[in-house]
């Protein structure tokens, strides 16, 4: 797995732990009763998982903002990639960022981390907001 998916599944784990137990019902299964020869099969509707629809988009900016309220910490994850890191309980080191930085396509110099910080706040908004993330427009500049 790899930096991005570590951010995306940090911040979506949140949001699916949420949706569970809405989407957790109880199963009902049919009565068991005796069908007649004569009797026609009733339709009944099937749903199968695979011809649900499609999930909601995930809002970033709750479950970050929950996510720094939890840490105990000022981040500033809108604006600092170093803070989003930080936010959901990852390691924000310099490795870690050069990785993301060779996942999320950086063709810089890994040595300017100023510049490549800025590169992967912005680039991981965007892949984010591909994956199904629901991201201000204003991050997504």
């Amino acid at each position: 797995m790899g930096i991005f998916d570590k951010i995306k599944h940090a911040i979506w784990g949140e949001a699916q732990a949420a949706e569970a137990t809405p989407a957790a019902a109880p199963k009902i299964e049919p009565a068991q009763a005796p069908v007649s020869p004569s009797a026609a099969p009733a339709a009944t509707p099937s749903a199968s998982p695979a011809t649900s629809a499609p999930a909601a988009a995930v809002d970033i900016v709750p479950l970050l903002d929950a996510a720094v309220k939890k840490s105990g910490q000022k981040l500033d994850w809108r604006r600092s990639i170093v803070d989003l890191m930080k936010a959901v309980g990852m390691d924000a080191s310099l490795a870690e960022r050069k990785e993301l930085a060779a996942e999320l396509g950086y063709t810089g110099d890994t040595h300017d981390s100023a510049t490549m910080n800025i590169f992967l706040h912005k680039a991981l908004m965007k892949r984010l907001s591909e994956n199904g993330g629901k991201v201000p427009a204003d991050l997504l500049d």
